[in-house]
């Protein structure tokens, strides 16, 4: 395996890099989280101008037809910013769910929208005090003629507020199977809810006899869970990239500031407790830089091996963003813990990543299970 980028993927970053600078700066973030919907319409916009949202789907289907890899650099750019666009969820949830489990049918009707930014998908699992595992959902979906009848809610369900079309997991009969749902159905009422992280939107979802054609289910009757775990490791892979963007940004913001801040008559950069914490954290975000390269290049290359890259990407990643957004507060002092400073934007992202699809322990426990300890 090589983690070097190639000079495409290079150009795509520093491209994208340039684009996010000019169209995303930390104040049209805070503009934009605080709006009615949460998202940078025009900064979606442009993406799909460069074909951003089509670089996770097959050239057949539309799409850019590159790897995870690329995708992977879309989001640690994003995810340097703070971006507030539905990417993650769109993207990497809801269209890898639709190549995994979808029709050729479903795929030619669904990616190709997706893939121009046109239509946006959100994915519907987790339920309210309830956690990730296909034995926590509870919504039902009964056969009814040539249709299904949805009950239930969902929580939790990122840019759920914002989508064109759900993606929506439900028990059929003993099993759990995934069902598209427009966003627009008749008895389907969507929230959004007030969370900890502001530049990332989630919604809670109500189906109250929501009815979808017998066409509407993604895969066999029961498969949902065995296409959700397949999910949940593209998706980890993928948010180890946007988890390792903003911890490069966290360091970079905690090491200017260190330079700047002068405090007995010198820079308190020349003090060797920050040196110390400066170090610990570039340890950190190189060693998270690492694992998410080898879990994107194990989902391009090796899918037995992202069954251990996976867990470990998530696992690490999440701890290594954290602290370094902790660290970069520390350092600053007590301006990091003001509202005017951007350090609370990175810290409440990476705690909300941090329990996206299950903590750190549960992604360990999911390691130690998968290599037999």
């Amino acid at each position: 395996m090589n983690f070097a980028l190639t000079d495409e993927q290079t150009m795509l970053r520093d491209t994208l890099r340039s684009l996010l600078e000019a169209k995303s700066p930390s104040a049209r973030v805070r503009e934009v989280m605080e709006g009615d919907e949460g998202v940078d319409e025009e900064l979606w916009s442009a993406m799909a101008e460069m074909g951003l949202q089509g670089m996770h789907i097959p050239e057949e289907f539309g799409g850019a037809g590159f790897g995870p890899v690329e995708t992977g650099i879309v989001l640690e750019e994003l995810g340097r910013v703070v971006a507030p666009v539905p990417y993650f969820s769109s993207i990497v949830l809801g269209a890898t769910t639709v190549l995994f489990a979808g029709s050729d049918e479903q795929k030619a009707a669904i990616l190709p929208q997706v893939g121009s930014g046109e239509m946006r998908l959100a994915l519907a699992i987790t339920e309210e005090g309830r956690g990730w595992d296909a034995a926590d959902i509870a919504t039902e979906a009964t056969a009814d003629g040539d249709s299904y009848v949805l009950h239930g809610a969902k929580s939790y369900v990122l840019d759920g507020h914002s989508a064109d079309m759900l993606v929506v997991s439900a028990r059929e009969g003993a099993g759990v199977s995934l069902f598209f749902v427009p966003a627009d159905a008749p008895h389907l009422t969507r929230t959004r809810m007030v969370t900890m992280d502001m530049t990332r939107q989630q919604a809670s979802v109500t189906f109250d006899g929501v009815r979808v054609p017998a066409d509407s289910r993604l895969g066999a009757a029961g498969s949902g869970v065995a296409t959700l775990e397949s999910v949940y490791d593209i998706a980890a892979a993928m948010l180890a990239f946007e988890q390792v963007g903003g911890s490069q940004k966290c360091l970079e913001m905690a090491v200017d500031y260190a330079k700047e801040r002068l405090q007995f008559g010198r820079a308190i950069g020349s003090f060797q407790a920050i040196k110390h914490k400066c170090a610990d954290m570039l340890v950190q975000v190189e060693s998270a830089r690492s694992a998410a390269y080898y879990a994107g290049w194990a989902a391009a290359e090796d899918r037995d091996e992202l069954a251990v890259a996976a867990p470990t990407a998530k696992a690490f990643c999440s701890d290594a963003y954290f602290f370094c957004a902790a660290e970069n507060i520390q350092i600053h002092g007590g301006i990091g813990f003001t509202w005017e400073h951007d350090a609370h934007l990175y810290f409440k992202r990476a705690k909300t990543s941090q329990l996206l699809f299950g903590d750190s322990a549960d992604w360990r426990a999911a390691l130690a299970g998968r290599i037999g300890i």
